[in-house]
């Protein structure tokens, strides 16, 4: 069985990729590991899940809010 906070980063990223459907994965990925753990100076090794869960939804929420001033 999937990690409930796994789960649900999946789930988030699905959502961020529709909203972004301009941005290559890694590009993506490298973007929510800064938002995450900060400059690349620090490790990503040992970023946790609820940490990338938090970026992730932070940009998606910053994604949203985008798209409903341009609507």
């Amino acid at each position: 069985m999937i990690d409930p906070v796994r789960q649900d980063i999946l789930q988030q990223l699905q959502r961020v990729s529709e909203l972004a459907p301009e941005l290559r994965f890694g590009q993506l990925v490298a973007n929510l590991a800064f938002l995450a753990a900060g400059p690349w100076d620090q490790t990503l090794w040992n970023l946790e899940d609820d940490q990338l869960l938090s970026a992730i939804q932070q940009l998606r929420t910053d994604l949203e809010r985008r798209q409903e001033r341009v609507a």
